[in-house]
């Protein structure tokens, strides 16, 4: 228990200002939870963090039934965004409850585990068995069940989604 396998890994480029490095993580890991609600994170994914990270994560509820780590750096940045919303404005205050609920500081210890929070458990039905899907400057954390669920809910031509979705991407760029 605790171990991770790699299946297969994958690149994905996320566009980012000039001042700041791009985070490029990657892969799609099997790992399991051990009945305390550890999670071993993969060396080859550990290797990949950064040094500004300082093995801590923050970890907060993603928009699907999953959850997301971000290398603590990562954090502040995406954390500096959200606090330049309006409390002022209700569309921008209730984002940023929404989007900041559960947020937690995950430290590794030196087994490169990290606790994971029962409510997030409980909101992204994490059992003992979950994947890691690394991708940009995040983690999401899925129970196996609803990552297979998710895949097997794939459109029907992901071909003209690719053409749709991309496209725009390199006109507007």
């Amino acid at each position: 228990m605790g171990e991770c396998g790699e299946k297969w890994i994958f690149v994905l480029f996320l566009p980012r200002n000039q001042n700041q490095k791009l985070l490029n993580l990657n892969g799609e890991y099997e790992c399991k939870l051990d009945a305390k609600g550890r999670l071993i994170i993969p060396a080859v994914l550990k290797k990949q963090l950064p040094k500004e990270a300082k093995d801590s994560f923050f970890i907060n509820r993603g928009f699907e039934k999953c959850c997301v780590l971000y290398p603590s750096n990562e954090w502040e940045s995406i954390a500096g965004e959200i606090n330049k919303l309006s409390d002022y404005i209700a569309k921008e205050r209730q984002f940023k409850r929404y989007f900041l609920r559960g947020a937690s500081k995950l430290d590794m210890d030196s087994a490169a585990r990290i606790l994971l929070p029962k409510p997030l458990q409980e909101y992204a039905e994490l059992k003992s068995e979950v994947v890691l899907l690394a991708y940009g400057n995040k983690i999401e954390v899925w129970s196996k069940a609803e990552y297979d669920k998710m895949l097997s809910e794939e459109p029907k031509n992901f071909s003209a989604l690719a053409e749709e979705v991309m496209s725009k991407r390199n006109t507007e760029g």
